[in-house]
């Protein structure tokens, strides 16, 4: 017993002094060496590498992070330092526990390289705002190779096919995150000297040979009944019963939670398709948000869709199963409708027809000089029907809320109706995310998920609609500008020029549009009571008849609406 203790702890203390003398660290020091000077050839930050080589943890490197137990490289965070040398990933990768690397606003010029696929730790990878080059659909099927890679950020540079057209394999593996978005450099204090973590390291030696003595005395102790435990091994081996069929049934029931759902499909008139054609087809990242992504995915045999990924839900399967089949039941004129959606534990998504014509908001951008009165008061009328209708579908105490109505989200069908997107799953998002309740110019001021609020933001939009100012991109407060010009009794001044032709039927809508915005939320009309003054208006206009419910041109005085009212 003597002599094995004496072994267990001559061999920890071989252990230890090979470690202390650069063994398995000397790679790691030559390689993060040759990182750093190739990433910073003029050595802006200034680093003694003589130092450096002796132990990167032990030289207290700004944006570099260490392992306390390893005593390996886990973060390096060099940002915004005016770098401007290239990457290096061969080296960068001998770095095996490298788990972070942030690199953004710096001057890194080059391609990157493909071997980056070989930082298999890597979980974070930030390159926004470099002078980096290549194409970037090569890049991403490198990276999508690094299994645990799960923030990705290689915005702002000079990449070809910057589009990111890509397999919904790789999506579902990496998130593109589009937006700049600041990390925050490790502490100085965070980076434990030479003494802290040689005495970590002690004590940890000593607890390791203390555990072994104990084992050893356990196995010792445990050697007279070999025969005992083999008798036992034979029962244990013994193959249990088979379960029964109610043993089955339980076990379904308990891992209901658990198990993925295939594509579910509202719409008879879209062919359709599994998820393998839609995990095969290619998808195009045209909107990237903090809680979701929007895809327009080509299926050869199917048509052009928009897939939305949900992310930061909090929701389980059933849940969200029953809310979506409730939405996709919806079927209105002035709703876009729910194609599919598909639901696991990891992953949401929901699938729509692609609308080619755009939302109210590139209808803002584009028709600033042509968008004519009565194109204004009929996408007022379409948005006021859609809601109304969806708010009249909802049983009493079970109303799902919209949550996000802003003119982006109001998509504009090939003969120019309004459709109501993104509506039904806004209920679910986390909102200590900030996905919730945003300052964006159309969430109410109480910032709860009712009807009264979905009111304020659709009073926002009719101000849009009689100002011609646009709330979203600007972040203009527009309720505050129009409540102040009328307080100042200069009402008139709140239309844009087109508006101001049809003053006699503009008041209405406002005073409808101001009544939607109250501070008060009892105080604000319901839905169907939007819709019913709207109407009214439209009704009281001059030379409307339904041979013009295509016409898009308006003169003073006369209206030629695109609906048949």
């Amino acid at each position: 017993m003597d002599n094995l203790l004496k072994f267990i702890v001559s061999v920890l203390l071989s252990l230890l002094f090979i470690r202390f003398c650069n063994g398995g660290e000397f790679i790691e020091s030559k390689s993060f060496i040759s990182f750093l000077v190739a990433i910073d050839p003029n050595n802006v930050l200034n680093v003694d590498r003589n130092a450096l080589f002796s132990y990167p943890c032990y030289y207290k490197l700004h944006g570099v992070k260490c392992d306390l137990r390893s005593e390996e490289i886990i973060e390096i965070r060099l940002e915004n330092m005016n770098l401007s040398g290239v990457i290096d990933a061969e080296s960068l990768c001998k770095l095996s526990n490298l788990r972070v690397l942030s690199l953004a606003r710096n001057k890194i010029e080059g391609t990157v390289p493909e071997s980056i696929s070989s930082c298999k730790s890597l979980t974070v990878l930030d390159l926004s705002s470099n002078f980096l080059s290549g194409n970037s659909l090569v890049l991403m099927q490198s990276l999508t190779r690094i299994k645990n890679l799960k923030k990705l950020n290689i915005s702002k540079n000079n990449f070809t096919s910057s589009q990111r057209m890509m397999s919904l394999h790789a999506l579902r593996r990496v998130t593109i995150k589009e937006s700049s978005s600041s990390t925050t450099v490790s502490d100085d204090k965070k980076t434990n000297n030479h003494h802290v973590s040689l005495m970590v390291w002690v004590l940890i030696s000593l607890g390791t040979v203390i555990v072994l003595v104990v084992l050893v005395f356990l196995y010792m102790r445990c050697v007279g009944t070999v025969k005992d435990k083999e008798v036992i091994k034979e029962v244990v081996d013994y193959p249990s019963p088979r379960k029964t069929p109610s043993d089955e049934v339980v076990d379904g029931v308990c891992n209901t939670e658990e198990k993925s759902s295939e594509l579910y499909f509202f719409m008879e008139d879209v062919e359709k398709f599994t998820m393998d054609d839609l995990l095969e087809a290619t998808a195009n990242l045209t909107k990237q948000g903090i809680c979701s992504s929007l895809y327009k995915v080509h299926i050869s045999r199917s048509g052009v869709f928009a897939l939305k990924r949900l992310k930061k839900l909090q929701v389980g399967f059933k849940e969200f199963s029953r809310t979506m089949k409730k939405i996709g039941s919806l079927k209105h004129q002035n709703v876009l409708p729910l194609v599919a959606y598909y639901s696991s534990n990891d992953e949401k998504m929901l699938i729509y027809k692609y609308q080619n014509s755009g939302s109210l908001l590139t209808l803002f951008e584009k028709g600033k000089w042509n968008f004519p009165w009565n194109l204004r008061l009929s996408i007022a009328v379409g948005i006021a029907r859609g809601f109304a209708y969806i708010y009249r579908s909802s049983k009493k105490g079970n109303v799902i809320p919209h949550g996000n109505i802003k003119p982006s989200n109001i998509l504009l069908s090939d003969n120019g109706e309004p459709l109501i997107s993104e509506y039904g799953y806004y209920k679910f998002l986390d909102p200590d995310k900030s996905c919730l309740y945003k300052d964006n110019g159309y969430t109410a001021p109480e910032k709860t998920l009712t009807e009264e609020t979905d009111v304020y933001s659709f009073g926002v939009i009719l101000l849009e609609l009689l100002t011609g100012k646009v709330v979203e991109k600007t972040g203009l407060d527009l309720v505050k500008w129009v409540k102040s010009i009328v307080r100042e009794e200069w009402t008139g001044e709140v239309f844009d020029s087109e508006v101001a032709n049809y003053e006699m039927y503009a008041f209405p809508l406002l005073n409808v549009a101001l009544k939607c915005v109250d501070r008060l939320p009892d105080e604000r009309p319901t839905m169907t009571e939007v819709l019913e003054i709207i109407e009214e208006i439209v009704n009281d206009q001059e030379d409307i008849s339904p041979s013009s419910m295509t016409s898009f041109e308006s003169t003073p005085g006369s209206m030629k609406h695109v609906y048949a009212l």
